[in-house]
């Protein structure tokens, strides 16, 4: 076989990979056609090890092409008989990778295009441990609060973002680098680091350039269009 003909063989994906594409494509049909979501947009694949509680499904919103990787978990930590608004919310083109876990009790927001990769915990309440009498296990939730995660954002692998009360944003095309532990805010074009993560670069809109460590934003919109900057306490 001469060069040409692997060049020509490269340019086709193999067959056998499309079996688990179609495979996640029926199986995110069989849950919008059984699952009692809050709403199931259109062209979503999700693999069938994904967790998911039917039971809590009214209070979860998917938009269209959403991608949930595999042994993903999406849950709500909220009872299954309560009603009311979705909970967790991810819109149109975000991609939950392999491992990933969203646990939400009062409101967990992926705004569209966001990429969550590899082992990513992200989740807005905690148990409460102030009795040291009693378990964790056997207490109850904090009260939470809330996330946002804004349009374009990346979150690398192994990173946690936690707020367990107040109110956490991270502003668009945010980047959190791997193993990071989110814990407070950040504005639009903010680069974050470390344990607990700070801002090691973000974009100068005055200098129109990017810079090391943390700029003050000029503009109004200084983490989402519907939301103020936070600072959740854990």
């Amino acid at each position: 076989m001469n060069q040409s003909d692997y060049q020509s063989r490269a340019h086709f994906e193999d067959p056998l990979g499309l079996i688990p594409r179609v495979l996640n494509k029926l199986y995110a049909l069989w849950l919008k056609a059984t699952y009692p979501f809050a709403y199931m947009g259109s062209k979503l694949s999700i693999h069938y090890t994904c967790t998911v509680n039917r039971m809590v499904a009214h209070r979860i919103q998917l938009g269209n092409h959403v991608t949930i990787g595999k042994d993903a978990y999406l849950g709500v930590s909220a009872p299954p008989e309560e009603e009311g608004e979705p909970v967790l919310v991810i819109e149109d083109n975000c991609l939950v990778h392999w491992r990933s876990q969203i646990d939400a009790k009062n409101l967990i927001h992926l705004e569209s295009d966001v990429i969550v990769t590899q082992d990513v915990l992200i989740i807005d309440h905690d148990h409460l441990y102030h009795d040291v009498s009693v378990p964790i296990p056997r207490m109850v939730f904090t009260e939470g609060g809330r996330i946002r995660i804004g349009h374009g954002s990346w979150i690398g692998h192994g990173a946690a973002i936690i707020c367990s009360q107040g109110e956490l944003v991270l502003g668009r095309n945010c980047v959190v680098a791997a193993n990071a532990v989110v814990t407070r805010s950040a504005p639009p074009y903010s680069i974050l680091s470390g344990n607990p993560a700070r801002i090691v670069k973000q974009y100068d809109p005055v200098k129109k350039t990017w810079v090391m460590g943390s700029v003050r934003p000029t503009e109004p919109e200084t983490v989402s269009k519907s939301t103020s900057t936070g600072t959740c306490q854990v």
